[in-house]
């Protein structure tokens, strides 16, 4: 009679480099937390400031109060619109209202909006790619009120009837990249002529994420993103694990882990989203290791150094020396 062989536990977990929060991210908390401070709670905030359960949890004790409706902010408080950025008319709304403002808009989604803006006055309308319903992307289509038409997939871009004779696309930054380079290359096809813009509007963390997943996934038996259903970088790392043909699942917390998942799957992959912080993915860690996990290592990546600067208003410290002065 043959012993039954038991299925390996899990050896090695392959942290992927960068993961993890990005400069958007970055600034978009320290944004709510540093009004905060200085005007005290209730500071409100339309839609999650990202898209991260625990994040927007965290900010909530704080005092944060995160809506979607400004006829849900009393007149005179002090207002936060969301990294997604927002439509002109909520712009137009809230100074209507009389809000103290401070945008955490990424700038690079800001870069997208003065695009729209700008070619629009030169007469252009636009092919957007991109994920129905995203606050992005209605922030975006919101700069105009007509002459943006909404592509999510390849068989789409056939349904747009453009109105005039010059044609602009742009793109959620937050997309799979080659899903992006798909829809792209239709558009090029059926619109030989459409204005590209000078550097893709798909942003650097999202790429460096994707690419390091290229990297991690043929290294591995199993991909690990931490990230919220709700995040669209965090889901496209997901995807692409899978599409390499590397079993993935996505996880909120190190309780979502399920043990079943590794069952001969030795080798662990783990990765996260730019907007999951890091101390959930200390936290996967912890658990991994509670599970069997020997050794934890580093890829070799891309170091990221940007740092983009906080609005007018709150401060003029580095975002080092105030994440200094609350520890």
């Amino acid at each position: 009679m043959l012993a039954r062989v038991e299925p390996k536990a899990i050896e090695d977990v392959l942290l992927a480099e960068p993961r993890g929060f990005c400069a958007g991210v970055d600034r978009a908390i320290e944004i709510v937390e540093r009004a905060l401070q200085r005007h005290g709670a209730p500071i409100y905030v339309r839609h999650e400031i990202v898209h991260n359960t625990y994040v927007v949890n965290d900010l909530k004790a704080k005092g944060a109060v995160f809506i979607e409706d400004l006829a849900l902010v009393p007149p005179g408080a002090t207002l936060v619109f969301s990294a997604h950025g927002v439509s002109q008319a909520v712009r137009h709304e809230a100074d209507a209202r009389g809000f103290q403002v401070f945008d955490a808009t990424c700038p690079l989604v800001t870069k997208v909006h003065v695009e729209v803006a700008k070619l629009a006055r030169d007469g252009y309308e636009f092919i957007m790619i991109g994920h129905k319903g995203h606050p992005e992307v209605e922030g975006t289509m919101g700069q105009l009120g007509q002459g943006i038409y909404l592509v999510e997939d390849v068989p789409d871009v056939a349904l747009v009837r453009p109105q005039g004779g010059k044609l602009a696309v742009v793109t959620q930054t937050t997309l799979s990249v080659d899903d992006a380079a798909l829809i792209l290359a239709e558009v090029k096809r059926l619109f030989p002529e459409v204005r590209e813009p000078k550097k893709q509007d798909i942003c650097y963390a999202t790429q460096n994420r994707q690419d390091a997943v290229k990297l991690l996934a043929p290294q591995v038996d199993i991909v690990i993103v931490v990230g919220s259903p709700s995040s669209s970088n965090s889901n496209r790392l997901r995807e692409l694990a899978e599409r390499l043909g590397t079993p993935a699942h996505m996880v909120d917390l190190a309780e979502d882990l399920q043990a079943e998942w590794f069952e001969g799957r030795p080798r662990v992959g783990l990765t996260a989203g730019a907007s999951a912080p890091d101390i959930l993915v200390q936290a996967v860690i912890a658990r991994l290791r509670a599970l069997g996990a020997i050794s934890v290592r580093r890829m070799a990546g891309v170091e990221e150094t940007v740092r983009f600067p906080l609005p007018k208003g709150l401060g003029d410290r580095s975002m080092r020396e105030f994440a200094a002065a609350r520890s």
